[in-house]
């Protein structure tokens, strides 16, 4: 009897704990500006442009139609530094937007090791984040304080 006991005690601890482990998926809502500016305030030493919306769809390797909207930021080409904010139009579309940013950071690392090896070795360490419909790449000096940014705004 103890051990029958004992066993539907563990038993229900268990689902309990389980129970708790659970997130429900909260709904995010981001200007894409204001986060791009955040990081680029915030989390790079390095004079950054703005980047002209038309032409983050090509750079990004984005259809236009897929992007709802986009901010970006990026160095001259002395350094790997770029911060982009991008809304999908679809929640679809989300995950082709990472794997095209993952694209964009092997192309850089690999035009950047062949000039420029410490900021090629930056991009290794670049953030790529998605939350809800948005999707972040950040290549930048602090990547911790760029964590605690995204994390403020749900990623």
């Amino acid at each position: 009897m103890k051990k029958l006991t004992a066993f539907f005690c563990a038993a229900v601890l268990m689902l309990s704990m389980t129970a708790c482990g659970s997130k429900k998926e909260e709904a995010v809502s981001i200007d894409v500006s204001e986060l791009a500016e955040a990081l680029l305030e915030t989390v790079t030493s390095d004079d950054l442009s703005e980047t002209a919306s038309s032409l983050i769809p090509s750079i990004y390797y984005l259809d236009e139609e897929d992007v709802a909207s986009a901010v970006a930021y990026a160095s001259s080409g002395a350094t790997a530094c770029e911060i982009a904010v991008i809304e999908s139009a679809d929640s679809e579309d989300v995950s082709n937007v990472e794997s095209m940013m993952q694209t964009r950071v092997d192309n850089q690392t690999t035009l950047y090791a062949s000039y420029n090896q410490s900021e090629a070795a930056r991009l290794d360490t670049a953030i790529i984040k998605s939350a809800g419909n948005y999707t972040v790449l950040c290549v930048c000096d602090d990547t911790d304080g760029a964590e605690e940014i995204l994390e403020s705004y749900g990623f």
